[in-house]
């Protein structure tokens, strides 16, 4: 493949924008890698991809980002810069079918010396079934693949075909890019909103930067509906000031970027987990605001809440479990907004409270060791004699009531022979397992004195059949 031709010979002219119907951010899409903004780790002078891309010798592979970082825009200079056909495809709206349809057209056009690009948005909507549909075409070259999505191809994509792709990660669009792209519309006469002669103030383009969270085509979107306003406001004269007034008059309520089924669900509910157990209550406040504000359920972060409570505070404060709980009670009373204050409140008590996994660590070693000795019988000692049988097989001989001593606390194995001597739950060092260290040291110091006085008289502490029944 020789190198691509200039990008004046690749870069048709558009005729003015007073012209053109499509909106900002299409007319403002790059024409030239030169023209992309942001990426410079994938896409700067001398990268991997941009080389590949410019000498092209591209396969193919996914885009994965948040809208507006550039995936379609890319994924039609892949097309440009290496002569192939693109050929636009929405997971959305389109099915197999017409994946056949365009395999045809490929074979022809490949027959013909030219290959294609067939652009795949939104590519995680198809099920694994539907997406082991290309793989023999990429395989056998008929299509270069490109797939674009939001979600995290780990969780979305087809390993088969994820194993064929070269995944790419685009992220969310930085300030300055940003600032770069919305100035440039704003001069620029043959696509943009040059001709309208409009000046922005600062605050107006900190608010149309800030609120579009790094997604180039909410920024071209604010603007122009900005421009849009102070032009009315003039009678359609040119000239003017977009004010930041005029940026929140003009946009819509910002909508946090969040899916309660996708990757940011889980990125968000980690951060408030890792804030709570990080002992930071401003973070868990913050991460449980924008799950709040992105629309999570909220009892969802309830039981999350309750879950951390018992894994990651345990009985360092015992009462951290009831006020989850409490929390999880309350705003199924309350609902929303009134009983996110709960869910607040306990992050708060959570997130300052002692930490301790002791519990957590010694229900796994429990765990493990039941199943390593699954079948071992309950000592006799232990098990319950409600027959004159069981009592004379020795059922619950030698069992020792504890409350027939002073101090409620006799030494005996409650462990079957495989498991004697184990230790599962050794107290940690923090909150009200201090107090738990205390009471069983108090507990193996009896434990020490008895094992060294003499075994009490026969019949002491004699058990009745109801005290030996469970």
């Amino acid at each position: 493949m020789t190198p691509h031709p200039p990008a004046s010979a690749r870069a048709p002219k558009n005729p003015s924008s007073a012209l053109l119907p499509e909106p900002l951010a299409a007319r403002m899409r790059p024409r030239t890698l030169d023209e992309f903004l942001g990426h410079e780790q994938l896409l700067g002078p001398g990268t991997p991809l941009r080389t590949e891309i410019e000498s092209g010798t591209v396969g193919s592979m996914l885009f994965w980002g948040p809208p507006g970082s550039g995936k379609t825009t890319l994924g039609r200079l892949v097309a440009q810069y290496t002569d192939r056909e693109f050929v636009p495809f929405s997971a959305v709206t389109e099915g197999v079918p017409r994946v056949r349809v365009i395999v045809g057209e490929a074979e022809a056009r490949r027959a013909e010396g030219r290959g294609t690009v067939l652009f795949v948005d939104e590519i995680h909507r198809f099920n694994r079934a539907q997406q082991d549909a290309f793989l023999q075409y990429v395989e056998n070259g008929t299509l270069t693949l490109i797939g674009a999505t939001t979600e995290n191809p780990s969780f979305e994509i087809n390993g088969a075909l994820l194993s064929r792709l070269r995944v790419f990660v685009l992220a969310p669009l930085a300030v300055h890019d940003l600032v770069a792209m919305v100035r440039t519309a704003l001069s620029d006469a043959e696509r943009g909103l040059g001709a309208m002669h409009l000046t922005i103030e600062d605050a107006a383009l900190e608010t149309i930067v800030t609120e579009a969270d790094g997604d180039a085509r909410r920024a071209l979107n604010s603007l122009e509906a900005a421009a849009s306003f102070v032009a009315r406001q003039r009678g359609g004269a040119g000239g003017g000031v977009i004010t930041a007034a005029a940026v929140r008059d003009a946009m819509q309520a910002r909508v946090a970027r969040y899916d309660k089924s996708g990757e940011e669900h889980y990125n968000l509910i980690s951060a408030y987990h890792k804030a709570l157990r990080g002992s930071d209550p401003q973070g868990a406040l913050y991460w449980l605001a924008r799950m709040i504000e992105g629309g999570e359920d909220p009892m969802y972060i309830a039981r999350r809440t309750v879950w951390f409570a018992a894994e990651d505070v345990g009985l360092a404060d015992p009462t951290a479990l009831r006020v989850a709980l409490d929390a999880r009670d309350t705003y199924h009373f309350l609902g929303s907004p009134e009983g996110e204050l709960a869910l607040a409140e306990a992050a708060v008590y959570l997130a300052t409270a002692p930490k301790s996994n002791s519990v957590y660590r010694a229900w796994g070693a429990a765990l493990d060791l039941a199943r390593r000795t699954p079948a071992e019988g309950v000592p006799l000692h232990l098990r319950n004699a409600p027959t004159k049988l069981m009592k004379d097989l020795g059922y619950g001989r030698g069992y020792q009531y504890a409350h027939g001593v002073p101090e409620a606390y006799i030494p005996q194995d409650y462990l079957p022979d495989a498991a004697a001597g184990s230790t599962l739950y050794e107290p940690g060092p923090f909150g009200f397992e201090k107090e738990i260290a205390k009471r069983l040291a108090w507990w193996a110091d009896l434990r020490a004195k008895a094992e060294r006085s003499a075994a009490p008289e026969p019949g002491a502490g004699a058990p009745t059949r109801d005290q030996t029944d469970g």
